[in-house]
């Protein structure tokens, strides 16, 4: 039986919201093991001067768990 868990994380992107996705995406490939699915919870940007400057995304990451050798 699989069990899945999910972790969250927010990722910023200078482009786009697009894009702070799939860097945030790429960056839980380096940690985390079989992942199955992403949904992006929230989209937010930073404005200065009346200019967005940083684009901002929650992520939940859903992966497998392991199972542990007994």
């Amino acid at each position: 039986m699989a069990i899945a868990s999910v972790s969250t994380i927010t990722a910023a992107s200078p482009v786009g919201w697009q894009d702070a996705t799939l860097r945030g995406f790429e960056r839980a490939r380096k940690t985390l093991r079989n992942i199955t699915g992403l949904q992006v919870v929230e989209e937010k940007a930073r404005v200065e001067d009346g200019r967005i400057t940083e684009f901002l995304v929650t992520l939940r990451i859903i992966f497998i768990l392991e199972d542990s050798a007994s």
